[in-house]
């Protein structure tokens, strides 16, 4: 099965890039036959989409697309900025299409210096996929106080009781993630999907 990684902050050298770090690093060891692409918008963003150009250029997005379309589930990680995914991330969500992403689980992963994180899963839920048909997975993944946790390597003895539980977490999303990939592969092969008639959600 392969994932598709967005690592959503904008910044370079961003502890959102430290967490879909990990996050691969997870599912290239415990998840046998598991293929990854990290894709980061740390200093590589795209430019904003707009209707009359239709996103990015097809030499930037041509690459990603392949990714994309080659990927079973994804992993969206997303620093929370001001209360809300980043402005990446959601232009990111804009450039993707149905034949992409359609009808591909997607996990929300967020990051966030304190114990804030809620208010991006809760847009992102929202918003974000009604063209594009992404399935958010009724799990997410919230890491708190992301400086201080997930650096020492896994089962390091002094790990803190919210670190080991963060990775934990993730871990039992990650698995969750690789059922669903599964499942809708069947719904994708079904025939039952039918874009060209109905090309825009409701």
């Amino acid at each position: 099965m392969k994932f598709f990684i967005l690592s959503g902050s904008h910044r370079q050298d961003a502890q959102t890039l430290k967490v879909a770090k990990y996050v691969q690093t997870v599912l290239t060891r415990e998840h046998p036959g598991a293929e990854t692409h990290l894709y980061s918008l740390g200093g590589n963003p795209l430019p904003l989409w707009d209707e009359a150009t239709g996103g990015a250029s097809d030499v930037l997005w041509d690459p990603i697309s392949a990714e994309l379309k080659a990927a079973d589930a994804l992993v969206v990680v997303t620093p929370e900025w001001s209360g809300m995914a980043t402005p990446g991330v959601k232009n990111f969500l804009l450039n993707c299409t149905a034949g992409e992403i359609g009808h591909k689980p997607g996990l929300i992963v967020t990051v966030s210096a304190s114990r804030g994180g809620s208010y991006p899963v809760a847009e992102l839920r929202m918003s974000g996929t009604k063209n594009n048909r992404l399935c958010w997975i009724p799990e997410h993944v919230i890491i708190h106080h992301a400086e201080q946790n997930l650096n020492a390597p896994d089962g390091a003895p002094d790990l803190g009781k919210e670190d080991a539980m963060q990775r934990q977490r993730l871990r039992y999303a990650l698995r969750l993630l690789e059922e669903y990939g599964a499942a809708l592969k069947l719904v994708r092969a079904s025939g039952a999907v039918d874009h060209k008639t109905f090309p825009s959600g409701m």
